[in-house]
């Protein structure tokens, strides 16, 4: 097995860490707002969304970006340039859908993006049902000459959380949308949440076992957190919802690292909401803290990502 992906101080395969190798430079995401809605909020799926989803950001009726990309790829490359010397950027088109309108749409905002000459490239997150055949060959088009991450939404291989979610598709799409992406020339991101009720430690090392063999690049996981104004913030105040503690979630996410091969860079461990609108769990650390402590657990244990795959068992020296 290559562990030569490993970070040696991080002890697993960061995206970071992949950019510089790939581009040879500090490379940062810019997150866009390209005005896109979701199937799961305007009918064709769903009007409610997912239970975590924070209402407040979307508008009814509104379709089309408010500000426009140019602008909020300044701000955004201005912050990243001031507090992390980045050089060069990825535009990552983030809220809602991002593949979910007309090609021609999707092709104008794109190449917009791309257009800025410290733009090496696009990443676009979307959920398993909104992946088109003209999309997926815009998106193929386009890795022929940059970088281009396809982020799909799944949050558990579960199908009864998905349905408790009220993620309004499930995992059987979500594969027919990986295979339809894969073999096209650009990354694949896949998205999960941990600590559902009902969700033990032993499934979710089992959700690393099946993502493992899929052809999947690059991951994203965090923890399940409610937001003010979404149904899970009001199923905490009933008592509906118990969120993991940090101990808990940082021992569960060690256990899926050292299951998870070196080859998939890891992009996120954990997520964060302000604290204006934060309701569970309310573990007050802020994102460094959060980071290391996954680090520093790997680090007590002597293990690092991938390093429990040997057929026998053993662990594999760094």
């Amino acid at each position: 097995m290559d562990t030569t992906l490993i970070h040696p101080d991080l002890r697993f395969n960061s995206y970071g860490s992949y950019l510089r190798r790939r581009f040879g430079c500090r490379v940062s995401k810019v997150n866009v707002d390209g005005g896109f809605t979701c199937p799961n909020r305007d009918g064709s799926r769903g009007v409610d969304g997912c239970i975590y989803c924070d209402n407040r950001s979307f508008s009814p009726g509104t379709i089309g970006e408010t500000i426009p990309i140019e602008r909020q790829m300044q701000e955004g490359m201005a912050y990243h340039r001031t507090r992390l010397k980045s050089e060069k950027f990825i535009v990552y088109f983030q809220k809602y859908s991002n593949t979910y309108a007309p090609v021609d749409r999707l092709r104008d905002l794109y190449y917009r993006a791309l257009d800025h000459p410290d733009v090496v490239g696009i990443s676009v997150g979307t959920r398993p049902d909104c992946l088109s055949d003209e999309a997926l060959a815009l998106l193929e088009e386009i890795a022929r000459e940059r970088y281009v991450c396809l982020e799909l939404g799944l949050q558990s291989v579960d199908e009864d959380i998905l349905r408790w979610l009220n993620r309004c598709h499930d995992f059987i799409e979500y594969r027919s949308a990986l295979e339809r992406a894969a073999g096209r020339g650009f990354d694949i991101c896949t998205h999960l949440i941990h600590g559902f009720p009902g969700e033990t430690s032993e499934s979710f090392r089992k959700t690393a076992k099946i993502i493992s063999s899929l052809p999947v690049d690059s991951l994203k996981i965090h923890q399940l957190h409610a937001v003010r104004g979404t149904v899970l913030a009001e199923m905490y105040f009933r008592g509906e919802f118990v969120p993991l503690s940090h101990q808990q979630y940082v021992a569960d996410v060690c256990d899926f690292l050292e299951l998870l091969p070196p080859r998939i860079t890891v992009q996120r461990l954990y997520g964060s909401a302000p604290l204006a609108i934060r309701v569970a769990p309310t573990w007050d650390l802020k994102n460094n803290r959060m980071w290391y402590s996954i680090v520093h657990e790997l680090k007590r244990r002597g293990t690092w990502q991938g390093s429990v795959l040997q057929p026998d068992g053993r662990r594999v020296a760094l």
